[in-house]
């Protein structure tokens, strides 16, 4: 006589072959590089830890800021203001929105709230009276100094994993990463302008890489 649980194994087995396979979603990319035995797993992995890690970092970044009463863009701004200055001696505006891949007006937004705080100083610069050099005030050298030695520890930590080589390799591929991420929001937006035309998406792709012009097929509105 079949045990109870022979029964049970045997309409277990039943079930499973009775329940369809979930169709198998569509691949999030194409690039051969990115796919692994035809699979987007890994791909879609590092899109997820890459989410994971930039989650944890900005609550690093918000603890520093909060550390010395600023918001977390404000002190990624103050402290790259400081360090600007110190390396290359004249800071602006757009040095610091191409330094942190911002825009001009959202750093200017950001200096103003800094410069009402004493923060920083801004200055017209003499020989073009359009443009304002920013310095980083004795108050808030004096909260980045403050902030510094937990600083360094939290930094330790959180980057302790990486050696030199590494560290080499990963400044060089985040780079990379925002210059391709650039060019992908564009043909995101560009997409979303032209949804149907398969053709102009190729043609906008070329021209992000650099091997023709988008605006000589671009149609005419």
């Amino acid at each position: 006589m079949s045990t109870i649980a022979e029964k049970r194994g045997t309409r277990v087995r039943a079930v499973r072959r009775s329940t369809p396979l979930t169709p198998k979603a569509p691949l999030t990319i194409s690039r051969p590089e990115m796919l692994v035995d035809g699979s987007d797993r890994q791909f879609r992995q590092l899109v997820h830890n890459l989410f994971g890690f930039l989650a944890r970092h900005e609550a690093v970044r918000a603890g520093h800021g909060a550390r010395i009463g600023l918001v977390g863009i404000e002190y990624t701004v103050l402290i790259s203001i400081r360090h600007l200055s110190a390396e290359e001696g004249d800071v602006s505006v757009n040095r610091v929105a191409d330094h942190l891949h911002l825009s001009g007006a959202f750093v200017t937004t950001i200096t103003n709230k800094l410069l009402k705080r004493g923060l920083i100083h801004k200055t017209p610069d003499p020989a073009d009276r359009r443009r304002v050099r920013l310095e980083v005030s004795s108050k808030g050298s004096a909260l980045l100094a403050k902030l510094a030695p937990v600083q360094r520890r939290i930094n330790d930590v959180q980057f302790g994993c990486l050696s030199a080589k590494e560290f080499r390799q990963l400044l060089d591929i985040t780079e990379r990463l925002i210059d391709c991420s650039e060019r992908a929001v564009k043909l995101q937006a560009y997409i979303a302008g032209q949804p149907d035309s398969v053709a102009q998406t190729a043609t906008f792709l070329d021209e992000a890489e650099g091997r023709t012009t988008l605006s000589a097929n671009k149609p005419r509105s």
